[in-house]
């Protein structure tokens, strides 16, 4: 099997999506893995931006069929690295009207398909994630619990629900995504700093609070990440 391709969603706006994005970039190239950026938010393509001359980054269109067949063909065309897919909110529709292009590639490019899926503590989060699933039954899917919004038992509706169940005996996994200060997301996103950059440049304490984060993150990786 080659190497995986993660795709990050959540299918809403403020979801945390960008930032996990950058942590799943940030850990696979710290383990070696290689990984490719590959932005569909083609409106504001800040994690593409950040991370382009890092690791490498294409923008690709979701919205239409012809971005599903521009992906398949990406990936192919990078068969040494691991693809990270960072998804924009408006990409629901295009998943679900052409996701199928990616789903029946699979098999030829010879890659998992990984999905963290982002989720807030209202009812459209499991709706959308449902959608998903219907859409790309052949992904792998590790439902994420953003903690800048809540703690895990405020997640009550994911946590009681069949969902979570089904996640959890399909091989996924239920995760707790860190949460980090805001006055450190705000220095990385006005420097359009990498995460790596951002540990060696911000002041002793912002790196301090970086780092902590950073641990957390690559702990709840390694549980859902079998490259």
């Amino acid at each position: 099997m080659s190497k995986s391709i993660f795709l990050v969603g959540g299918g809403k706006g403020g979801v945390g999506k960008s930032l996990l994005s950058m942590t799943v970039v940030d850990y696979l190239d710290g383990t070696g893995a290689g990984p490719f950026l590959v932005e569909t938010d083609t409106s504001v393509p800040d994690v593409y931006k950040t991370y382009k001359d890092a690791v490498g980054g294409e923008l690709v269109n979701l919205d239409e069929r012809e971005g599903w067949i521009d992906l398949v063909n990406l990936v192919e065309s990078k068969p040494e690295n691991t693809i990270v897919i960072n998804t924009g909110a408006r990409n629901q529709t295009g998943i679900s009207n052409f996701g199928r292009t990616l789903g029946k590639a699979l098999p030829q490019l010879k890659r998992k398909l990984v999905v963290f899926w982002l989720i807030d503590r209202k009812r459209e989060s499991l709706e959308l994630l449902a959608d998903f699933t219907e859409a790309l039954p052949e992904a792998e899917m590790h439902v994420v619990r953003n903690m800048y919004l809540g703690t895990e038992k405020k997640f009550e509706l994911y946590n009681g629900s069949k969902m979570k169940t089904t996640v959890e005996n399909s091989g996924g996994s239920s995760l707790n995504f860190p949460e980090l200060a805001d006055r450190v997301t705000d220095a990385m996103n006005k420097g359009r700093l990498t995460i790596a950059k951002a540990s060696s440049e911000l002041s002793l304490g912002d790196r301090m609070e970086l780092e902590r984060w950073r641990e957390e993150c690559r702990a709840m990786l390694t549980e859902a990440i079998r490259e």
